[in-house]
């Protein structure tokens, strides 16, 4: 435990491309723990703002810290930084021409120095932990798509992040696919893994999240535990949202 509680800060941020402002005035504190679902229709940021918070796009106005570190104005400290937050994406990603293993303690092997026999021992462990222990010797293409992203998680978690960001991460996937997915980012939640996660499984949020976040148009609509949002949205834009997906 660092900090004061809270690991990700942001405070007034806002970002444009161009003239299309997607972000406007983002004030949003997460806590060290806590398991947040960022829900809203499609084009509303929810992407962006994931993007912004590890660095992979710069931000016009506001400030963005993470773990005590501003994130907004790191330069070169970014890199570093950035290996504490892990990130999935609705892509997998995977290196297609090396082994399940080898895309899992690529970087911690590059980045962190980590010997590579250490680093296989714990890319086992994780895949053990994400349920596919025999896929070590595979290679992407001979996976399904649920079991890639699995590994797309492991190779994530092998940088041992404080803080993992999941952008749509099951929206790719065939429908039969998504449960094992989801019941691996449940147990992450479960064992105090910090994460932000943008999904439409409104199921997995009212199941696992501690916070749901409603964005919408690039600003915080409401946020509130899933249960009360999704009994008592207050704001006129988060009740047809819940309708919508009530009635889906």
């Amino acid at each position: 435990m660092g900090g004061e509680g809270h690991i990700v800060e942001l405070s007034g941020v806002r970002k444009q491309f161009g003239e299309n402002v997607v972000l406007h005035a983002i004030d949003l504190e997460i806590a060290r723990g806590e398991a947040i679902v960022i829900a809203g229709p499609s084009g509303s940021g929810k992407s962006t703002m994931l993007r912004c918070i590890n660095g992979l796009e710069s931000i016009n106005a506001g400030t963005i810290t993470f773990d005590g570190h501003r994130i907004d104005t790191a330069g070169r400290a970014l890199a570093r930084l950035r290996t504490e937050i892990g990130m999935v994406f609705q892509q997998f990603n995977l290196f297609p021409h090396m082994t399940v293993e080898r895309n899992i303690t690529l970087a911690p092997v590059k980045a962190k120095g980590v010997a590579e026999a250490d680093a296989r021992t714990k890319a086992r462990e994780l895949l053990e932990r994400v349920g596919i222990p025999e896929k070590a010797d595979a290679y992407p293409a001979d996976l399904s798509g649920g079991q890639q992203q699995r590994v797309a998680i492991a190779r994530a978690l092998a940088m041992e992040p404080k803080l993992m960001l999941f952008d749509e991460p099951t929206s790719a996937l065939d429908p039969e696919m998504i449960r094992e997915v989801l019941d691996v980012m449940r147990d992450l939640a479960r064992s105090g893994l910090t994460m932000v996660v943008v999904t439409h499984e409104m199921g997995f949020a009212r199941e696992v999240c501690d916070r749901l976040v409603f964005i919408d148009e690039g600003e915080i609509v409401e946020q509130a535990p899933p249960e009360e949002f999704f009994a008592s949205a207050r704001s006129e834009r988060a009740k047809e949202f819940v309708d919508k997906i009530i009635h889906h």
